[in-house]
């Protein structure tokens, strides 16, 4: 519905981009602004602490720290002895972090005789203002997240620098990526403009909804400032073909296109190419949303195409900016200027592996979280390397690769969380189609580079409607949020999900996890 509060939201937004747009960076200036941000690093933490959190008593951190007895002066103390990382290391020690399970609000933070819970706003960042709303398939599910444009004029010189580094200045550009309300399109577009540079394509696994009169508005009116949005073309999962001709056509003219999807898709891309004999050869895709893996790796490698994988989280934009020397598929240089990241060995579950969980922690104003030693639901090898990038040389020296989630499926650019599986697996799965909990599972796999979600029904169930199972499945997925079944359509279309009749994949204690997921290494 139309409402006068809708119109003035849509009136300041629309101004606030028409200055975003008309105030390009200059490209070559872009490496002088983070190397000075990386030398500041350890005063903007401080900073930020002040702004952040000690001006909040009511702060979740704020008050970690005066239960462990921590005061302004003790902090800047650890950053200026030891540095930024072995000071987090240290608040990690006595306490103060947040677990992924207390930020995601599913159990209160316990320490020793503290205990609160977490509101839905306690990490909102009160400095930073938002300009856009829009929906993201984020680490806390579907949500109505702001869209940032000073996030996303501080992430754009990242940007810049990659560009640079892969030698990709004067590539067309592309995507394929959902338009509003989901939010990865319209920020890869805007980081990518903000620069100077037009974008293409715009190919949209959905279709434009007529109702978004902010997103519409602003895609027609910037054609009336002399920067215009690209207007985006409704190319659904089983037509990827479209998106690889427009790929040959660039090749044909001798400038092979960047192109941005999430990672199955960049697949799907390479698939229809191959078959339909199409030349993309030279194409260089930005796969995000999903693990990199061999997999998808050998099947774009057949069509002559590169890749890189940055690593982004909608809370803070953007973490890791692709190593120009990667040591592995999805190498990645940590955002140093605006971040820090820690690990920290955690058991998943009682009978899980122990993996290294990232604790992550904003350095700058401009991320619409304040986060101080956050965990989050992924895992990564977290090493300090040289590699002679040009990265490197303006600071950025710590590295994250073989990026995985151990709490949430991941396919097709949706995720879906561990909680959300186990209600399936326990409770409506067994009262729907009989048996136990232990009957079913779900297992994330590839075939050919391509996600598949296997529900996994032990035969000792017997006879069953498989059609029925999955629509159930989808269904139970979808009601949780009325826009997240929208999105679901991609899994349909895509038949990601399938049931696979035989006994549930057991842990070497002989535990069945309601979530296993399949090894990606060779």
């Amino acid at each position: 519905m139309l409402t006068l509060d809708t119109l003035r939201t849509s009136g300041r937004y629309l101004n606030e981009l028409r200055r975003f747009l008309r105030k390009p960076f200059v490209p070559d200036e872009c490496a002088r602004l983070v190397e000075e941000r990386v030398r500041a690093r350890a005063q903007s933490f401080i900073d930020s602490l002040e702004a952040g959190v000690f001006e909040h008593p009511s702060s979740p951190y704020a008050r970690l720290l005066a239960h462990a007895g921590i005061t302004r002066a003790g902090v800047v103390a650890m950053v200026r002895e030891a540095g930024v990382e072995q000071a987090l290391r240290r608040l990690a020690e006595a306490g103060v972090y947040i677990s992924y399970e207390e930020y995601k609000g599913r159990v209160p933070v316990t320490r020793g005789t503290l205990e609160f819970a977490i509101g839905p706003d306690d990490f909102d960042n009160r400095v930073a203002s938002a300009q856009y709303h829009a929906n993201t398939e984020g680490s806390r599910g579907m949500r109505r997240r702001a869209v940032r444009l000073d996030l996303l004029e501080n992430d754009a010189p990242y940007h810049a620098l990659f560009l640079a580094a892969f030698g990709l200045d004067d590539r067309p550009m592309g995507l394929w990526r959902p338009v509003p309300p989901g939010l990865a399109g319209l920020q890869i577009v805007l980081r990518h403009m903000k620069l100077g540079k037009p974008v293409e394509r715009w190919f949209s696994h959905t279709a434009v909804d007529r109702t978004q009169l902010t997103f519409a508005s602003a895609v027609y009116g910037s054609r009336l400032w002399g920067t215009p949005l690209p207007i985006p073309i409704h190319v659904p999962l089983d037509q990827a073909w479209r998106v690889a001709e427009w790929l040959a056509d660039k090749r044909r003219a001798g400038t092979p296109a960047l192109l941005d999807t999430n990672a199955s898709s960049g697949v799907r891309i390479c698939l229809a190419a191959l078959e339909r004999g199409l030349d993309i050869s030279g194409t260089f895709f930005v796969l995000g949303g999903e693990p990199y893996t061999p997999a998808k790796a050998a099947v774009i490698a057949r069509t002559g195409s590169v890749v890189a994988a940055p690593y982004t989280m909608n809370e803070i934009g953007r973490i890791g900016l692709p190593c120009a020397a990667p040591a592995d598929l999805d190498d990645t240089h940590v955002a140093s200027d605006k971040l820090a990241v820690i690990s920290r060995l955690k058991q998943v579950g009682s009978d899980g592996p122990a993996v290294q969980t990232m604790l992550i922690t904003t350095l700058r104003p401009v991320a619409p979280k304040v986060m101080l030693n956050v965990e989050t639901d992924d895992y990564a090898v977290l090493e300090e390397r040289v590699c002679a990038c040009p990265l490197e040389r303006l600071g950025m020296h710590t590295h994250m690769r073989y990026i995985r989630s151990y709490d949430k499926l991941t396919s097709e650019g949706l995720k879906f969380q561990g909680a959300r599986i186990l209600a399936l697996v326990e409770d409506v799965l067994p009262a729907r189609f009989g048996g136990y909990a232990t009957d079913y599972q779900f297992v994330e796999e590839e075939e050919g580079g391509i996600p598949k979600i296997s529900i996994v029904v032990s035969p000792r169930i017997g006879p069953l409607d498989e059609r029925r199972l999955v629509n159930d499945v989808l269904a139970f997925l979808g009601a949780e949020r009325k826009s997240r079944s929208l999105t679901l359509e991609r899994w349909r279309e895509a038949k990601t999900l399938r049931v696979v009749r035989r006994e549930p994949y057991a842990t070497g204690t002989a535990k069945i996890l309601p979530l296993h997921v399949l090894s990606h290494r060779p």
